[in-house]
């Protein structure tokens, strides 16, 4: 998992052979398929460990936070944020491969963003909303908005800073959630 971590953010998924794989990995393609059905299964775990990783600090960002729209809303986007920017092969994984790896993480990547909505809804039921909208695809929106700044932070020649990141989205989230 370790060689994967590696090859799956660069070169990538579509670039990594098995052969590569167990070559960096030094063991032989038996032992790995004695572990894994194929790279895509590989790909699907580590997106899912990442995932799993990420929520957890989200939601201790969340329980630690102030009881206010606002404190909840910046506490969550921080900890993502430097959780995911913490080390660039886990954003690269979840932002960048999991939408390159097509079908493959598909389902995982739906799982993902549907976890994340319900942190969202969660984190803001308490507070009134600018406009009756549908709280839930308010989230969706929020959290596609936050998925392309990490793009942008991964794949830009003038990367944005982690607070500039926070800041932006914690801007976004707060306009669509709060009250007008």
């Amino acid at each position: 998992m370790t060689a994967a971590y590696t090859l799956y953010a660069k070169p990538g998924f579509a670039a990594t052979t098995i052969e590569r794989l167990c070559s960096e990995a030094r063991i032989s393609n038996r032992a790995f398929y004695e572990c894994f059905g194929g790279r895509e299964e590989l790909l699907q775990a580590l997106h899912e460990r990442c995932v799993e990783e990420s929520l957890a600090v989200v939601a201790k960002a969340l329980q630690e936070a102030p009881s206010t729209l606002e404190g909840r809303v910046e506490a969550g986007i921080r900890a993502y944020v430097e959780f995911a920017t913490a080390d660039w092969r886990r954003a690269r994984i979840m932002h960048v491969e999991v939408r390159r790896s097509g079908d493959v993480l598909a389902m995982s990547r739906q799982r993902a963003v549907d976890s994340f909505a319900r942190l969202v809804e969660e984190a803001s039921a308490d507070f009134p909303q600018a406009a009756p909208l549908n709280r839930h695809l308010v989230a969706l929106g929020v959290i596609g908005g936050l998925q392309e700044l990490l793009i942008e932070w991964l794949l830009s020649d003038d990367q944005p800073t982690i607070d500039e990141l926070v800041a932006v989205a914690v801007h976004i989230f707060n306009r669509s959630l709060g009250p007008g």
